[in-house]
């Protein structure tokens, strides 16, 4: 491999072009290396960031005009400086040396005393280009054979000479039963057992490879037989330093045991049988018992194998798993092990969910799928957190003073003028308001789509239930309190309106959704269902940590609802009719968790989009370009020009046949129930989407919240679940990059393929834009110009 560049990238860091500045400059040229000079750390950050310099030499000799601690812990922070030499040039001095350690803690590579001497400069960077430039750079290959290693399907461990585990690839901890970094920095437990074992010894011990079969102990306690290739690594002093394993597992062994366990369980069960037909055979010689059981333990091998081969078994995920079992069996040895990977991910309860790694180098992304997607379960015991659940606001029907869409005031009648738009400024609204939007926005909203005729109710009823629901949102929440909910609202009375959603959802389908986005977060305390979990609050109890807010608004806005006939909306309506709307709204409630959302998302996709496309293409639609990667649901988009848009059907399907077939599939209940949980949860996060002034205002709101819950954890002592979310040293940007990244782009992408929202990918894509172009500023000073 080569390790050493073309030409070697310097970077020089001086606020004035001195003696020294320009001895390095001339040393550069002297070596063939490129260079390049900045006078400012902000400039300097930036150069760097664009061209990875190798070697970066900044000026340390006068702190009042650049702070180059400062400048080299920002380079630092980069991971893009792994591998980067960075000396800070330092002032000659005659009275005692000083430690280096405040420059080796800044992440200096090390130091060099100030000579303008050429020569001396050349000196210098010769010896870091054959010392640590080419240390860096070997070990910047390095992550290239770590990346081969990642992704090799053979199982590979290396262990120290002292038998520590320095490195498992996934393949190895998969085979073994281990999670991700589980075996690191572990002794083995147990030498391998092999028939001839001194021959192993005496082989790796001389310094040679040794292959054969070994049995090793899996993390479960069952024994494993691998092939294995043991490569002993020579290093410092002729010895060996580390031992590299090449593991195969050998499924056929595995196979023989298991065949060999049903076999005694066979006999066991028959020989049990006789006992109980005939109980005076239970004084027969032990031997003659045993002939018996040899004789026919071939027979009852095949007759075992039978059974289970022919029992009915009707879920169809196990039918999947008998057929790969049974194609297994005449596969050579590499599709063997492929579908031994395949079959473990099939026996997953979460074939949806995908398995995603975190990502080092972006916090943000890694924090919020800790703080929303993981379950949370990480309690310290004698923490409480209590919710104010029992100072709710069922206020008494004297209390409530009903409004009505006749005796609006003019400013709140303006502010909603545009409310069947997307975008409809919700901000607006809630300033006319005073915070009491949800009412408002509801009576028209509901209004809209014919509410109160379907339910049955008064118009008075639904006044009462929207002011209750509304009085129970905390106004003290930045974030979920009733703006949210009117906006959530909002976007999903937009969604209901689009042409494909109107063909595939019934009355019963829009009513639940309309209710669903106006109670998803009744009674939210502005923290995250981690932070109940690790506080071990009433709810997450209650609840046992799974889904706990979740759980909590659907249950508290039925329980408000039905406790008081002048707010019940439900009570005319048939028994059954209100069991099934009543079911609508607690799944798209629950559809909000974020720990379900990878699995909602991929669901849509391969149970909605994918069969629409196939269908859609055997009505002659053209075959698009993007056809071919239907797996990534970035393509879908590509598709929305020859989706059906409502009741037109495409001028290339041939025939009636092909749109009522589409509209067959999408109007399954199942699938209904996918296309209403996708609907809730680009309604509930649809912040990114709207125009930039409200997303601004929406990312300040957010991160308010998540500031306030960092404090709390602090303050404390909970486990802090977001830590980037600390308002000291937070990027809002960044944080919002991350989450359109990983939350937001492919859930919309796929969601337009289906209904078709031009507007929102455009401020989507706008938004994003502006997020990535703000350095690391607080948001405040990042407001858009005033036009």
């Amino acid at each position: 491999m080569r390790f050493h560049p073309d030409q070697l990238q310097v970077l020089l860091v001086f606020t004035k072009e001195d003696n020294q500045c320009n001895g390095f400059c001339r040393a550069c040229e002297k070596a063939g290396f490129m260079c390049t000079v900045t006078k400012e750390a902000q400039t300097a950050l930036a150069c760097f960031l664009d061209k990875h310099h190798d070697i970066i030499i900044i000026d340390h000799r006068n702190s009042r005009h650049l702070d180059a601690e400062a400048l080299c812990r920002s380079i630092r922070s980069s991971k893009l400086s792994e591998n980067t030499v960075i000396i800070g040039v330092v002032r000659r001095v005659d009275r005692e040396e000083s430690c280096v350690m405040s420059l080796i803690a800044a992440g200096f590579t090390r130091r060099y005393i100030e000579n303008p001497s050429p020569m001396a400069c050349y000196n210098e960077l010769l010896q870091l280009e054959f010392g640590e430039v080419r240390s860096q750079l070997k070990l910047r290959a390095c992550n290239s054979m770590f990346a081969a290693l990642e992704k090799s399907q053979e199982a590979i461990e290396i262990t120290s000479e002292d038998h520590i585990i320095q490195y498992a690839n996934p393949a190895f901890e998969t085979t073994m039963g281990y999670q991700s970094g589980e075996l690191i920095g572990k002794e083995i437990a147990e030498v391998p057992i092999n028939e001839k074992k001194a021959d192993l010894l005496d082989t790796i011990n001389s310094c040679k490879e040794w292959q054969g079969i070994y049995s090793v102990r899996k993390k479960n306690g069952d024994n494993v037989q691998q092939n294995v290739k043991i490569i002993p690594v020579i290093g410092q002093g002729g010895k060996i330093r580390h031992y590299v394993s090449i593991i195969r597992v050998c499924n056929g062994n595995n196979k023989a045991e298991k065949i060999a366990e049903s076999v005694q369980t066979d006999s066991y069960t028959d020989n049990q049988s006789g006992k109980h037909k005939d109980r005076r055979k239970s004084s027969l010689d032990v031997k003659t018992v045993a002939s018996r059981t040899n004789e026919v333990s071939s027979q009852r091998r095949h007759s075992s194998m039978a059974r289970i081969h022919s029992m009915t078994i009707e879920a169809p995920i196990t039918k999947v798993i008998n057929i790969i079992n049974a194609a297994q069996e005449s596969s050579p040895m590499p599709v063997t092990e492929a579908l031994d990977r395949v079959l473990e991910i099939l026996r997953t309860t979460e074939l949806y969910s995908p398995q995603f790694g975190a990502k080092d180098d972006d916090p943000h992304a890694n924090d919020l799928v800790g703080g929303l997607v993981s379950d949370g379960l990480r309690r310290l015991s004698g923490n409480e957190y209590v919710l104010s659940t029992k100072n709710l606001q069922q206020a008494p029907s004297s209390s409530i003073v009903p409004v009505s869409l006749h005796d609006v005031p003019s400013q709140i009648t303006r502010a909603m003028e545009k409310e069947e738009y997307w975008d409809f400024n919700i901000f607006e609204l809630e300033a006319a308001t005073h915070k009491r939007p949800l009412i408002y926005l509801g009576l028209k909203v509901f209004a809209r789509f014919g509410v109160c005729e379907f339910l049955k109710c008064p118009e008075m009823t639904l006044r009462s239930w929207l002011q209750m629901i509304e009085a129970n949102y905390h106004a003290s929440n930045p974030y979920h309190n009733s703006t949210h909910s009117a906006d959530v609202l909002h976007a999903t009375a937009y969604f209901l309106c689009k042409e494909r959603i109107k063909q595939t959802l019934d009355p019963l389908d829009e009513v639940a959704a309309l209710i669903a986005a106006t109670i998803h977060d009744v009674d939210h305390p502005g923290r995250t269902n981690s932070f109940l979990c690790n506080a071990g609050s009433e709810l997450a109890i209650l609840y046992n940590d799974m889904a706990v807010l979740e759980h909590h608004h659907a249950a508290l806005a039925f329980q408000l609802t039905t406790g008081d006939d002048k707010c019940n909306i439900f009570k005319n309506m048939e028994r059954n009719d209100y069991q099934t709307l009543r079911q609508g709204i607690i799944d798209m409630v629950l559809a909000t968790e974020m720990t379900k959302h990878f699995e909602h998302v991929n669901k849509f996709v391969n149970i909605i989009n994918k069969p629409l496309v196939a269908l859609e293409e055997d009505g002659q639609v053209p075959r698009s370009p993007s056809l071919s990667i239907l797996g990534s649901v970035g393509a879908m988009r590509s598709l929305t020009s020859h989706c059906l848009l409502g009741n037109r059907t495409s001028p290339l399907l041939e025939t009636d046949k092909d749109q009522e077939a589409i509209n067959t599939m999408l109007r399954t209940p199942e699938n209904r129930t996918l296309i209403k949980r996708m609907l809730i949860k680009c309604a509930d996060v649809s912040n990114p989407c709207r125009p930039l002034e409200q997303c601004i205002e929406w990312a300040a709101r957010i991160s308010e919240e998540y500031f306030s819950q960092t404090d709390e954890e602090k303050q404390r002592d909970l486990p802090v679940v977001m830590p980037v979310f600390d308002r000291n040293t937070c990027s809002i940007p960044k944080s919002q990059i991350s989450f359109i990244d990983y939350f937001i782009t492919d859930m919309f992408d796929a969601w337009d393929a289906f209904v078709d929202l031009p507007e929102l990918m455009h401020h989507l894509d706008n938004n994003f834009k502006y997020w990535k172009g703000l350095d690391d500023m607080k948001l405040r000073s990042l407001r858009p110009p005033p036009e």
